[in-house]
């Protein structure tokens, strides 16, 4: 059974940073792209962040990109999402997901929430 655990969640001043992280303990983590998505209360899950397998490619929703960055490190089975300049539009609970190519693997962590308030 595949475990996405996300941590790094909490309240920050707008303005703040906060780094979010997914620990895949116990699978072949390098063979998935990991995605960060997010989902806030009345609105649709939205892609975020998305880094591929080997982290050579990411790719960045409209609304964070030049604020957040996607890495993740594969020695350590671990992505992780860097926010700066946070605003409190960006409150939700944010979400990691795994995606095997050419398979039709797909995991989703338990969520993390981000609140962003003064």
């Amino acid at each position: 059974q595949v475990q996405l655990v996300e941590s790094g969640g909490g309240l920050v001043q707008p303005g703040g940073s906060l780094r979010l992280s997914c620990a895949a303990p116990g699978f072949t983590f390098n063979r998935y792209a990991m995605s960060w998505y997010r989902q806030a209360p009345g609105k649709e899950r939205e892609l975020v962040a998305a880094i591929t397998s080997a982290g050579g490619k990411t790719k960045y929703g409209d609304s964070v990109k030049g604020r957040f960055t996607v890495s993740r490190d594969n020695a350590k089975n671990t992505v992780y999402l860097q926010m700066n300049s946070l605003k409190p539009e960006d409150t939700a609970v944010y979400y990691c997901n795994a995606v095997q190519a050419g398979t039709f693997e797909n995991y989703w962590g338990q969520g993390t929430q981000v609140t962003v308030s003064s």
